[in-house]
């Protein structure tokens, strides 16, 4: 039995078990925007965080900046010493352990935004989570994330019923991006044994005949739930199976928690905002961008996305995925052939939705004289600008509601535009 974010103790009615850094939240609308349905959209977006600091450099390599090789001075793609990257243009390349999301790239369901970052500049990682995912200018405290109030913004529509208007998660609790006036319902996938079908029978038969009717409608729900989730043996049975990349172990729970994601979001009357997860990107070793522990980092990545992508289904085409992380790295490797904390990263923007196939960046260099303090890329995009631009033209919220309400204090940030299909 966990809490609800209402206080109330809801039982799972699928089996659960620590995710090793993987966790996922999805929340449902209230109701579906009123252009949900209109012209045949149905938009989907999911937000994945990357914990850690994300080395941009070697994920999304500057091969065409003269400066690359001798600022970085440790392995990188391009060099003599290391495999080719995967070309996205003249300039940049990406790691080959991200085959899948380069497939999506050369298709044109996704994009790059390069030196990108949030308006953090320090190198806390708990304080860089905390500005990443509340959406303030500064470190503070915070209550409600960006998401969290976006979902009160969205205009009233056709109603949800799957969840009653109640957002569900995947993980031990819910993210601050996701927090705000929705509740939301834990769910964790498998690994503990769950309870019979008569046990689960029987304990809302008891909640019923004792008149707490609120706790009967949670564990109903949660059954439901359940059922789209599917079993633990079916999870085994998903992670036996050969399209399964197993990096060192890392990849399955990162596998089965975008399955059920993309398997919830992609039901007709299901939750349509959701967030994932993902950790081990903190490479202060081995921070090779294909042999290394970022490249083990990289594969895991590549399988959820692939994954998260076969199991939406046709609901891909409408679906926006926004992959971020809380800062970058050190330009320069360090003794230990890692990256300390940095500023500047990039972002990945992948989904049916996407105008993709293009690297969007205001590249700043790599010589001595462009860096960020004389160490980091320096960041010349503003995560927020990019954010704003998904809310504004993927999900309608207009540019007022995103300066005043979902990123206080950012007016002078102006949405970025063309990110979308029109």
């Amino acid at each position: 039995m966990d809490r609800s974010s209402t206080g109330l103790l809801v039982p799972h009615a699928v089996t659960r078990r620590g995710l090793l850094g993987i966790t996922a939240t999805f929340t449902a609308w209230a109701a579906l925007p009123r252009f949900a349905h209109a012209g045949g959209r149905d938009p989907r977006l999911v937000v994945l965080v990357l914990r850690g600091a994300m080395d941009g450099l070697s994920t999304v390599a500057p091969v065409g900046d003269p400066d690359h090789e001798r600022a970085r001075g440790g392995p990188v793609l391009g060099s003599s010493e290391q495999a080719p990257g995967l070309a996205l243009d003249s300039f940049f390349a990406m790691s080959p352990r991200l085959p899948a999301l380069g497939a999506m790239y050369q298709s044109g369901e996704a994009l790059v935004v390069h030196a990108v970052a949030s308006p953090y500049r320090e190198r806390s990682h708990f304080d860089g989570q905390d500005v990443l995912e509340s959406g303030l200018p500064a470190v503070g405290v915070a209550d409600t994330g960006w998401l969290g109030r976006t979902l009160a913004l969205l205009p009233e529509g056709e109603m949800v019923q799957f969840t009653s208007g109640e957002g569900f998660a995947a993980g031990a609790q819910v993210p601050l991006i996701m927090r705000g006036r929705s509740k939301v319902v834990s769910w964790m996938p498998a690994g503990y044994p769950e309870a019979s079908e008569d046990t689960r029978a029987r304990l809302l038969s008891l909640y019923r005949h004792a008149g707490d009717e609120r706790l009967a409608m949670t564990l109903e729900e949660g059954l439901e739930l359940g059922m789209v989730a599917g079993s633990e043996k079916e999870a085994k049975r998903a992670a036996r199976s050969g399209a399964d990349a197993d990096v060192k172990g890392r990849s399955r729970p990162a596998i089965e928690a975008a399955r059920v994601a993309g398997r919830v979001l992609s039901k007709e009357d299901g939750p349509r905002i959701g967030t994932l997860d993902l950790s081990g990107f903190d490479n202060h070793s081995r921070g090779d961008p294909v042999d290394g522990q970022l490249g083990d980092s990289l594969a895991v990545l590549d399988a959820t996305l692939l994954a998260l992508k076969e199991s939406l289904g046709p609901a891909w085409r409408d679906t926006v995925v926004m992959v971020v992380t809380e800062f970058g790295r050190t330009v320069a490797f360090n003794g230990s052939g890692g990256t300390d904390h940095g500023t500047g990263t990039a972002l990945f923007l992948l989904g049916g939705g996407v105008a993709g196939g293009r690297v969007v960046a205001d590249w700043p260099g790599l010589s001595q004289a462009a860096l960020f303090e004389g160490r980091d890329l320096r960041p010349t995009t503003d995560l927020r600008s990019v954010a704003k631009g998904v809310l504004r033209d993927h999900l309608g919220v207009g540019e007022r509601a995103l300066a005043e309400s979902v990123f206080p204090g950012s007016a002078d940030l102006k949405p970025v535009s063309d990110l979308l299909r029109s």
